[in-house]
């Protein structure tokens, strides 16, 4: 029983580090990655280094974006979520 006492605050510690910090890691993964399966092809979207665009192809792990300087190649998993989604708010 004693034994069972002294791992109990390692075990708590644990389930706390779990609950805060892997499971909201988690969840944001999968939202980013159902974003980047619902983009298609006429989306204004920005990347994460701050490039602004319109989606003008797909691919099944890149895209391709026009801007105004001419057409860009680029993986989808370089698509800011968030920013993308305030830009079309906006629009």
């Amino acid at each position: 029983m004693d034994k069972a006492m002294q791992f109990l605050p390692y075990v708590l510690m644990f389930v706390v580090l779990y609950m805060f910090m892997i499971l909201p890691q988690q969840k944001r993964a999968k939202k980013e990655k159902e974003f980047e399966n619902s983009l298609k092809v006429g989306d204004k979207i920005i990347t994460k280094s701050g490039l602004h665009g319109k989606i003008s192809e797909l691919a099944e792990t890149t895209i391709v974006i026009e801007t105004m300087s001419g057409k860009l190649k680029m993986e989808r998993s370089a698509i800011s979520m968030e920013m993308s989604a305030a830009l079309n708010k906006k629009a």
